[in-house]
């Protein structure tokens, strides 16, 4: 729905240059799908860091909400495709590895919430993706088998964490995660009003 890697990127590369570090490609991609601790343990293992994993989070927390109050840009073709979704009465929801107060942030800009069927974030998994907890229980929310679930992912973890639980799998890739393998995506599109995405919802 929107392009947050480069905000993430901005985050890690504040946060690490106060600690006279580089941020690059290599750490974000490992830090990706994972939840918040998950993603703060890997820049403390990756540079050795000396700061509590709790006062990193909030520092991380805080140059995050900054750049989020800047602004947002939805994806090109985004309100169109709900704008199908809805006439053609397909349910659909928002499943992220953000915590839930950033991911209601975004969606409230646009007021996106409503039609939503629900919102499942970070907060509300104990594994991060590649792992496939997040997409299995959005499909138990759903209340459907997880193949009959079709899924919008932007980073490689992301689509192995759907293709693990079962789901279609169809890449989105960004700015930041166009370098990403997706050898488990059914699909590789460039933008969400691409008509292969349409014709895959019809079949």
């Amino acid at each position: 729905m929107f392009d947050t890697e480069p905000l993430y990127y901005q985050v890690g590369t504040e946060l690490l240059g106060r600690r006279g570090f580089e941020f690059n490609m290599q750490i974000q991609q490992k830090m990706m799908g994972r939840p918040a601790p998950e993603a703060i343990g890997v820049l403390i293992a990756e540079f050795q860091l000396t700061d509590l994993p709790a006062d990193l989070m909030q520092e991380s927390d805080d140059l995050y909400a900054a750049l989020l109050a800047e602004g947002l840009v939805a994806l090109p073709g985004l309100f169109e495709l709900l704008d199908h979704l809805e006439t053609q009465s397909i349910p659909f929801a928002v499943a992220t590895s953000s915590k839930r107060r950033f991911a209601q942030q975004m969606l409230s800009s646009f007021d996106l919430i409503p039609r939503l069927q629900f919102l499942l974030t970070g907060d509300d998994v104990s594994q991060g993706k590649p792992h496939p907890e997040m997409y299995l229980a959005a499909a138990d929310r759903f209340q459907i088998q997880p193949e009959n679930m079709l899924v919008l992912e932007d980073s490689e973890n992301g689509c192995i964490s759907a293709a693990r639980s079962g789901a279609c799998a169809v890449a989105v890739p960004g700015e930041h995660t166009a370098g990403h393998r997706y050898d488990q995506a059914f699909l590789s599109i460039d933008s969400l009003a691409d008509r292969r995405l349409f014709e895959l919802l019809q079949s």
